[in-house]
């Protein structure tokens, strides 16, 4: 289960990233309302995520899916460059943080 929290957590951190883009577009009380709301979401699974998973693993497993899915979100929802060395080292990311936990 804490892997799923671990997951949901790293949601929590796209969604956040999401929410500064969405409020530098536009800064209203609501917007900024948003990035509280997910960020705190994103810390509250991780916490939960942490009584079972140590803490290095937990930290660099969120860290990482939360990188690579607000670049994602960026290219996907934001217009932003998705060049080839933008993906390489994306996987690069998706890579460390997949082999940190095989080799874990």
């Amino acid at each position: 289960m804490a892997w799923i929290f671990l997951v949901i957590a790293s949601f929590g951190e796209i969604f956040g990233v999401l929410s500064i883009n969405l409020y530098l577009q536009k800064r209203s009380l609501a917007r900024l309302s948003l990035i509280v709301i997910t960020f705190t979401f994103g810390f509250v699974f991780l916490s939960l995520a942490m009584r079972e998973i140590p803490m290095g693993t937990a930290y660099a497993i969120w860290t990482g899916l939360g990188a690579a899915g607000a670049v994602l979100m960026g290219i996907l929802f934001f217009k932003e460059e998705a060049n080839w060395k933008r993906l390489l080292f994306l996987s690069f990311i998706i890579g460390g943080a997949v082999g940190l936990k095989l080799f874990s």
